[in-house]
């Protein structure tokens, strides 16, 4: 493929890991040169320094705090802190992330090697800085292409620190270079766990969504390695919304001095949030949905990131008639959830009840690209299309009456005659010319004809409706011929129904095709451009479907100048779908 060689310039994620920690209060050890590195380390953890995961229990570095405005947090913005390192692996860090700044990815790759057998020589007992060293590192193999390495030193940084955001990152993005998009989508959505704020996981799941859904078919979640849950020790801190009770509670914990567990209080939230979900589906059974509603408006209060409390919630708006609100509810949860179907069909709703017929249909189209077997959404989709045609038809209504003109049959004769007609409204005389012989419909028996040359809109959907009043299929054939195809568009305006363009596919192919197949192509090109024609093609039933088809198969055995048969399967596309 390829790919193994592709080098990341940056997206947010790539740089080294800092720790960031507060300056040690107790006095640094001194240690002379020579002496013992293991000795040294031992002496400062006797004198209070420790790293920052042995200090508060929380990941060591910035590598579970990503920043979620957009800004490269992966790059540090201060001097490196030895903290509780060995100066001598500290110094190899640091030199690490000034070569990474610079650009220098191999060099800073050695240094991070060196710093990491060293460490391991030492024997060293501090996982999370080991842990931030091999993420380091990734991040250096990942920018030299080799992305094999880098899944392998991401997959050591989390054995030694579990669901650090970085190191997910990281092999995530490697396991998209070499293609391996289950894996990547898999971690990408363990990152989204810990933090929903980190947009480029929420960018990279978006884009990996649709490359499974092309490769897997709507089944691609079957496919799926298990997605791990993440504690909540690991992302409480990191949930958008938390409750204010929840942080009352932590400023207790930390003004009374005191050193309860946040494992505990996340716990807590947990089966308060399980509690709220539970009533809220209990009011949603009994037809409470107000209720419901608040319940859970509760629960994304204590857990923003759970696409089902928004689909749940988008439920209660519809039958509340919220539907600008439940449209929104949709959107959050697509944003978490890209393919999620029930968040598509409920927005489609949500779009009908708003009259947005459009977005409707365009909603319940893709719930049947992720499962045509949902019968509800073909069902939906037909009557929002029927609701779309009548609401684009309707402000014709309200146009003004156009001037009514008699038409009478002439003889058969080589002259033109001119029929005088005077308006009602302003009295002023109108003259009309109408054509003999090949130039005429029949229209209603022989008493009137009409013109078969139509200058606007209105002339050619008069006549059209003449040819399909009598299902003359003959006739509509010479009011093609008689228009050149580029107007076609602009004549059928918005007047395109299933009967005219059945009508009109029929005179195609069993009148002109075998006369004129390239005025024959060339109405095709131009006749899917018409306003309605999307619409149009929503509505075809199975026969017209089939006429189409026909129309396509025998087109493409024609052997023309003007056109080939690729232009023919490209054409097709339009109209077989």
């Amino acid at each position: 493929m390829g790919n193994a060689q592709k080098k990341f310039p940056g997206r947010g994620d790539g740089g080294p890991q800092t720790e960031d920690k507060p300056p040690s209060t107790a006095k640094k050890a001194q240690t002379k040169r020579g002496s013992s590195e293991k000795g040294s380390y031992q002496g400062a953890k006797e004198q209070g320094q420790v790293n920052e995961f042995q200090r508060n229990g929380s990941y060591a570095g910035d590598q579970t705090r990503p920043s979620s405005s957009g800004t490269d947090s992966s790059r540090p913005d201060v001097p490196v802190d030895s903290g509780a390192l060995p100066p001598a692996i500290a110094r190899l860090k640091s030199q690490g992330n000034e070569l990474f700044k610079s650009g220098q990815f191999s060099e800073a790759l050695l240094k991070y090697t060196q710093a990491i057998n060293d460490f391991t020589e030492a024997e060293i007992d501090s996982p999370g800085d080991l842990s931030i060293l091999y993420s380091n590192r990734a991040a250096c193999f990942l920018k030299d292409g080799n992305c094999s390495d880098c899944i392998q030193d991401s997959t050591r940084a989390l054995e030694l620190q579990p669901f650090s955001v970085k190191p997910l990152l990281r092999r995530a993005m490697a396991y998209e270079s070499l293609e391996r998009y289950r894996q990547a989508y898999v971690d990408y959505k363990t990152v989204l766990q810990i933090d929903s704020g980190v947009q480029s996981a929420n960018d990279s799941v978006n884009r990996i969504t649709r490359l499974l859904i092309d490769q897997d078919g709507h089944n691609w979640r079957e496919k799926l390695p298990d997605i791990p849950a993440v504690p909540l020790s690991a992302q409480q801190n990191r949930w958008e919304g938390t409750s204010a009770n929840y942080e009352q509670t932590q400023q207790k914990t930390k003004g009374s001095g005191g050193s309860k567990p946040v494992q505990d209080t996340g716990k807590k939230t947990e089966a308060l949030f399980l509690s709220h979900k539970q009533e809220g589906n209990d009011f949603v059974k009994k037809g409470q949905y107000k209720d419901a509603h608040g319940k859970y408006t509760e629960c994304l209060k204590l857990k923003s990131s759970e696409c089902a409390i928004y689909t749940n919630r988008a439920l209660c708006n519809l039958k509340l008639n919220q539907y600008e609100e439940a449209k929104q509810d949709c959107d959050s949860a697509l944003q978490l959830e890209p393919s999620n179907m029930k968040a598509f069909y409920r927005r489609a709703m949500a779009h009908k009840g708003l009259q947005n017929y459009a977005y409707c249909m365009d909603d319940l189209k893709e719930v049947l690209r992720l499962d045509p077997k949902v019968a509800e959404a073909e069902k939906e989709l037909q009557e929002a299309a029927e609701l779309f045609s009548k609401q684009s038809v309707a402000p014709d209504s309200q146009e003004k009456q156009r001037k009514k003109i008699q038409i009478q049959e002439v003889n058969d004769s080589d002259e033109e005659e001119t029929e005088n007609t005077r308006d009602k409204s302003d009295g002023k005389e109108v003259n009309r010319h109408v054509g003999t012989g090949d130039n005429q419909i029949n229209h209603c028996g022989s008493e009137n004809m009409f013109p078969l040359q139509p200058t606007n809109a209105y002339e050619f959907g008069q006549a059209l409706n003449a040819v399909k009043s009598k299902e003359d299929i003959a006739a509509c054939a010479k009011l093609l011929c008689s228009v050149e195809p580029e107007n076609l568009p602009s004549l059928m305006s918005n007047k395109l129904e299933v009967d005219s363009f059945t009508i009109i596919i029929q005179a195609l192919d069993n009148h002109l095709l075998q006369k004129d197949p390239t005025l024959v192509y060339r109405h095709l090109v131009h006749l899917h451009e018409a306003e309605r024609f999307k619409m149009v093609s929503l509505l075809l039933g199975k026969t017209e479907k089939e006429q189409v088809k026909q129309l396509f198969d025998h087109l493409s055995t024609v052997e023309s100048v003007q056109f080939t048969s690729d232009d023919i399967q490209n054409l097709a596309k339009h109209y077989l779908f």
